[in-house]
């Protein structure tokens, strides 16, 4: 665990200082509030908007008032993690399971040094572990090593049940970090009241393993969810394409579904460095607050 913190502090330090040298704005506008709450009450002024107009103040008969507003200071951040067997291919440390549970890792520290609550929900086909939004170094610790020691009951995935299990769960406006490769279906209306209700960024990961097969012609695969090896012939342009489309047609459908619903949304291969990955998502987000 001592080595893990430690590489995981170095990939937090390489995201906050990319994000505030290359950047306008700083890392903190990242996990900053994103909503407003009510202040208080004045006077209306020519040029405001007529629908700040609190009207039972004004009904008292003392003028007509309008509500001011402030910018929420504290922002809950909730990841959401596939644990499934899906996620357990790549090379030794890198499998998209490794990388998934690193991405959250770094990014609840980054959202704890902003005084963030941060929270967890690990899924497979049901919950496996929740860790209830809190803050603090402590807490960032307990999360991590939750994340790092489950050892998930099932084998399999349930996506829209568990963004169901966030919706339900989360009732104020929050950052939701869904980390998943989304070898899944029928998740997408729950995906979209996430963008509606929250503040949604997905992280799909993915890797090589899942599209490069060598050519050996017939070689057994073992279906890691359904617990059973099926064979194919890996040299068939068929079988080779159908793969390529559907893994390609995946990452297509989902970017086009989360950024039409005004969520973020970034691919991340399990083999190669993730960071400007994330400082690209960032500096997106960044943008976005202009």
């Amino acid at each position: 665990m001592k080595e893990l913190l430690k590489k995981l502090r170095k990939y937090e330090i390489r995201i906050r200082k990319a994000i505030n040298s290359h950047m306008q704005g700083d890392f903190h506008s990242v996990f900053k509030g994103s909503g407003l709450e009510f202040d208080d009450v004045r006077l209306y002024q020519y040029g405001d908007d007529i629908r700040h107009i609190d009207w039972n103040v004004s009904a008292k008969g003392h003028g007509t008032f309008v509500k001011t507003f402030k910018e929420e200071k504290e922002q809950n951040v909730f990841f959401v993690v596939d644990v499934s067997a899906s996620q357990d291919i790549g090379k030794p440390n890198r499998k998209k399971i490794d990388i998934s549970k690193e991405i959250a890792s770094v990014l609840a520290m980054s959202a704890l040094k902003e005084a963030s609550s941060v929270g967890l929900l690990c899924f497979s086909d049901d919950k496996e572990r929740y860790v209830k939004p809190n803050k603090g170094n402590k807490h960032a610790y307990q999360l991590i090593g939750e994340l790092f020691r489950l050892k998930p009951k099932s084998p399999k995935t349930n996506i829209n049940r568990a963004l169901g299990q966030t919706l339900s769960m989360i009732k104020r406006k929050s950052i939701i970090i869904v980390i998943s490769d989304f070898v899944d279906e029928n998740y997408e209306r729950h995906l979209k009241a996430l963008c509606r209700k929250h503040d949604l960024v997905v992280i799909h990961v993915g890797d090589d393993r899942e599209t490069t097969f060598p050519r050996i012609g017939i070689a057994p695969l073992y279906d890691k969810e359904a617990g059973k090896t099926i064979w194919v012939n890996t040299s068939s342009r068929e079988f080779r394409n159908n793969l390529d489309k559907f893994y390609a047609q995946n990452r297509l459908e989902l970017s086009d579904l989360v950024r039409r619903n005004g969520g973020n949304y970034t691919f991340i291969n399990a083999q190669e460095d993730y960071v400007p990955k994330l400082v690209q998502l960032f500096k997106v987000r960044n943008s976005g607050r202009k």
